[in-house]
């Protein structure tokens, strides 16, 4: 490859950057951010791009523990009500689409968990949890911007990590992690697990 970075080398520094990111995340972060799951009736999550993926993977293990979980957009997501949680995953805090269904979701009464990169944005300023889970996302022009203009017009992009895969990696491996912690708390073998996993695919 040249005078380029390896791909070994590459995984090994994103390794040591998701490392730095679980040295930041206090404890009173994670605890809030569970106990909100633990006290939600029912769990929609949401997020736009790849952060959207990161929030479906986590619903899905979600739904794996038997809790009530659901993806914001899906044709079969019923209807949010008050008490209920919605946890958005975005690193900017402020994407369009995301903060306004979280602003729809306050103005109904539910309560809002935010995993991101900045704790003073948009949706931050009104969530009941804040987990900041990587601190070094790169910034779009307008931060307020919708998730597709960054990859389209190209603007923003380094050769490791780009247009916010580092936020998107450690939020992946945050969720996961949280899931496990989960499992402890409510004393949940892999069996369990098992037997709610898809059967038909």
């Amino acid at each position: 490859m040249g005078e380029s970075m390896s791909v070994q080398n590459m995984m090994r520094l994103m390794a040591s950057k998701v490392d730095e990111a679980a040295d930041s995340i206090s404890d009173n972060e994670v605890d809030g951010f569970i106990g909100e799951i633990l006290d939600a009736p029912r769990i929609f999550v949401i997020g736009a791009g790849r952060s959207g993926l990161v929030a479906k993977t986590f619903a899905m293990r979600l739904m794996h523990l038997g809790m009530k979980a659901y993806v914001v957009g899906e044709t079969i997501t019923p209807a949010m009500e008050k008490h209920d949680l919605i946890i958005a995953f975005s690193g900017s805090g402020a994407t369009k689409m995301v903060a306004e269904l979280c602003e729809t979701a306050r103005n109904i009464g539910g309560r809002i968990a935010l995993v991101s990169s900045n704790r003073d944005s948009r949706i931050g300023k009104i969530a009941d949890s804040v987990v900041v889970v990587e601190s070094h996302r790169d910034q779009l022009p307008d931060d307020s911007a919708d998730f597709g203009i960054g990859q389209i017009t190209g603007d923003i992009h380094t050769s490791f990590a780009p247009l916010g895969t580092l936020f998107e990696t450690t939020a992946l491996v945050f969720a996961d992690c949280t899931i496990s912690a989960i499992m402890d708390l409510l004393h949940c073998e892999e069996c369990d697990l098992k037997s709610r996993h898809a059967n038909i695919e």
